[in-house]
């Protein structure tokens, strides 16, 4: 039974995304994706002007004169949330935890999917995979999604990104375009992202709070590794200390950088709180340049 709490945050989120999707997400959505794959169609005959880069050389020999591919646009695309349910989302020094960024966000871009009447498909994971949602249509199905992401309650508290990416290329077989959505506090799924990339759209959406970027100068406090449980006391006044864990930080994004652009993989940076439009439209901007 869905209590209706859920069933009240699953229609806020409806009515707050509803409105950033007709208002401004569903063009953008459509122009860098609607039509961006191609499937064989039939081969025809050779005609004076046809793109010889389409001349199908088997056919061609077969017959003794030239044939050429036909290609129809898929109207029709699938698009796969992975997302990241470990503890570290349950994190937040704003009004808003990682995880319910993470949902809103989800949310505004599986309603753009189905508004281009898309199929979407999620699947949630920490350190398994917690829960799949098979790809479908439909305002109903995409609020499955919604729920889903709301009211779960994952049984592990770690991360594994490669085993996600792993299966989720053994259950999604054709082109999809895959939503990534993490802090991304994992490591050695380097190989796995190259592997997800060639074979799909993918494209890292990474969530993070302010206080993981820097540390405010608050004295010695207490800190707990959501997903160990490890704790640790550390003195946030000590400008040695905070210079090292703002440099370390740096680090780690720039590495994770480096890795998203050699995989050829598009990331969007949000933080938790903080208004997540800006950067969602610059990145639907800066692809839509690219495939023009």
């Amino acid at each position: 039974m869905i209590s209706k709490d859920i069933l009240k945050q699953v229609r806020r989120i409806e009515i707050k995304t509803g409105r950033l999707v007709s208002e401004t997400f569903a063009g953008q959505y459509e122009s860098i994706f609607k039509g961006r794959g191609v499937e064989f169609a039939e081969v025809r005959e050779y005609n004076p002007g046809d793109d010889i880069r389409s001349i199908d050389w088997n056919v061609t020999a077969r017959f003794g004169k030239p044939f050429i591919k036909k290609f129809t646009e898929e109207r029709e695309l699938t698009v796969v949330f992975l997302v990241d349910f470990s503890a570290s989302g349950e994190f937040g020094t704003s009004d808003k935890f990682k995880n319910e960024t993470a949902a809103e966000i989800v949310s505004l871009l599986a309603l753009s999917a189905i508004k281009n009447n898309d199929k979407v498909g999620m699947i949630g994971f920490t350190d398994s995979i917690e829960k799949t949602i098979i790809p479908k249509k439909g305002l109903k199905h995409t609020l499955r999604i919604v729920r889903e992401l709301i009211s779960h309650k994952p049984k592990g508290r770690g991360t594994n990104i490669k085993s996600a990416l792993q299966y989720l290329n053994e259950i999604v077989k054709r082109k999809a375009v895959v939503f990534l959505v993490s802090d991304f506090l994992d490591r050695d799924y380097e190989k796995d992202l190259r592997i997800t990339a060639k074979r799909h759209d993918l494209i890292s959406i990474r969530i993070t709070d302010e206080l993981e970027q820097g540390l405010p100068k608050a004295g010695f406090i207490e800190i707990e590794d959501a997903e160990t449980g490890r704790t640790a006391v550390i003195n946030t006044s000590d400008e040695e200390f905070s210079a090292r864990f703002r440099d370390s930080r740096r680090a780690e994004l720039d590495t994770l950088k480096k890795l998203f652009r050699s995989a050829k993989v598009d990331s969007i940076d949000i933080t938790a709180g903080k208004p997540y439009v800006k950067p969602l439209i610059n990145f639907f901007r800066s692809r839509a340049l690219r495939f023009r």
